[in-house]
């Protein structure tokens, strides 16, 4: 570069300018991290021992992790109810009657009430209407620029969706439940397509679009529409449907959930504030952490002769802690939960279909392995590290197996998630729209230091204001909150 003019291409030139810059950024947006405790700032939003800060009241579900014994908080088993049902009470209800369960729990979560047989068949019948696209919008869309990230592509098409919207802007109740349906209703549609467009376009497969049927439920869709000839069994679909309904909601405080709840109390549409929801929960520490969990096992696989030695699998589970395997990163992935400590009812309500799929599947000594780590891990993570609470399988932990076991690619498996939790989402920003009419906005301590102002050609170093430094004494709130 000389005298401001970079010498070079577009790539080159920005790569210099960011790489110098970022420098720059790191050296003005550093904060000491003992100035949290010194403010009492919970840093992401908990305590030092993970309880979360109470910023609203919700009547869609209970997570369960602790109980008193006096004034003393006692770890116990992890209990999870929807709409005041213990989870275990209603997955164990719909597979005694061999019955699909996803869309008996999305009325559940959206109404409040479990439904009756006539009242459950005219909510599948409105699911079903609902599952249709606007003309040409797969080719017009979906087949445009398409990505291997699947969650962008989704996020892509909620938008666009709202250009076919003439009520979109309508925040009455009635109206966005209709719009929340319809979301509900095509998610998995705008998934798989999204999926195929990328397989076809970006990895030279053969492309086919097969339109869900009336007649089937959303597990058995999904499958149909993601497989060349349609076809899969019983088991199949409903370990699947398990998976969708365990996914569905998980309280009002994650981190999707409560973003859904942020930007519904700015007043925004359903669309952006779903598009937000998708935006968090592709994150790897949210929705993504699955897909890890398939690649750690693969690395194990790798890294280790007999997946069966017990002191073998010990030995890369602590070189996982120790952050000398895999990514490096010090995490034995699908183990531990923000809330839970001694299990995941989740995991716990999963793992005996899990077996039964893998029985199917002939993966029973990778099943084992699975069962194996599950056991082992939470000795190593205790052995290994300082922990405040107690560690177990997430249902993370067996998700990402399923869904290789079902032939779901990589690039599906956030999406999945995503088809199961819109149904809370939309709870949360139907719940939110009926008793809060307060934008959400939380308070930061600002620590910035005053400096004095200075022309373009005397800059050098920023000089500081020692007197209106003094005069706004940095332990004041921010206001601007």
């Amino acid at each position: 570069m000389q005298d401001g003019i970079f010498q070079g291409s577009h790539e080159q030139m920005m790569e210099e300018y960011t790489k110098r810059y970022k420098k720059v950024c790191v050296e003005n947006n550093s904060i000491d991290g003992k100035l949290f405790d010194e403010f009492g700032v919970k840093r992401g939003l908990r305590d030092k021992n993970g309880k979360g800060v109470l910023s609203g009241i919700t009547n869609i579900s209970l997570i369960k992790a602790t109980e008193m014994d006096g004034d003393r908080v006692i770890p116990c088993e992890g209990q999870l109810f929807y709409r005041g049902y213990n989870i275990y009470d209603l997955t164990k209800g719909f597979r005694k009657d061999n019955r699909f369960g996803f869309e008996e729990t999305a009325y559940l979560l959206l109404f409040g009430e479990l439904p009756t047989d006539k009242q459950l068949k005219e909510f599948q019948t409105v699911l079903a209407k609902n599952r249709r696209l606007p003309t040409n919008f797969v080719r017009d869309v979906i087949m445009k620029a398409p990505s291997k990230d699947i969650m962008n592509s989704l996020t892509k098409s909620v938008l666009t969706l709202a250009s076919y919207d003439d009520k979109v802007t309508d925040n009455s109740l009635e109206n966005v439940l209709s719009q929340s349906i319809m979301l509900i209703s095509v998610f998995p549609m705008l998934a798989v397509y999204g999926y195929h467009a990328y397989n076809h376009y970006e990895c030279d497969e053969s492309f086919y679009i097969h339109r869900p049927s009336d007649e089937l439920s959303v597990a058995e869709n999904i499958l149909r529409m993601l497989r060349p000839n349609k076809e899969y069994t019983d088991v199949e679909a409903k370990v699947l449907d398990l998976a969708l309904v365990l996914h569905m909601e998980h309280g009002g405080g994650n981190n999707s959930t409560f973003t859904t709840r942020v930007v519904t109390s700015a007043g925004s549409d359903t669309y952006s504030v779903i598009a937000a929801a998708l935006s968090s929960l592709k994150g790897p520490k949210h929705g993504g952490a699955n897909i890890k969990v398939v690649e750690m096992m693969q690395d194990l696989k790798a890294h280790v002769k007999d997946t069966t030695d017990e002191d073998e699998v010990r030995a890369y589970l602590k070189k996982l802690v120790r952050k000398e395997a895999f990514d490096k990163r010090g995490l034995i992935y699908g183990m531990g939960h923000a809330v839970y400590s001694i299990s995941d009812p989740r995991a716990v309500a999963f793992k005996q279909f899990v077996e039964l799929l893998a029985n199917e599947k002939h993966q029973k000594k990778e099943f084992e392995l699975y069962s194996m780590i599950e056991r082992i891990a939470p000795e190593v993570i205790g052995e290994e590290c300082a922990i405040y609470k107690g560690v177990s399988a997430n249902v993370d932990f067996y998700s990402g197996f399923v869904y290789t076991m079902l032939g779901i690619p990589h690039e599906l498996f956030t999406p999945i998630f995503a088809m199961a939790r819109i149904v809370g989402w939309s709870a949360h920003r139907m719940e939110e729209l009926i008793n809060v009419d307060k934008i959400i906005r939380p308070a930061y301590q600002s620590i910035m230091v005053p400096k004095v102002y200075e022309s373009l050609k005397d800059r050098s170093i920023p000089k500081i204001d020692t007197k209106e430094r003094e005069k706004l004494q940095l332990t004041m709130r921010d206001e601007s909150c």
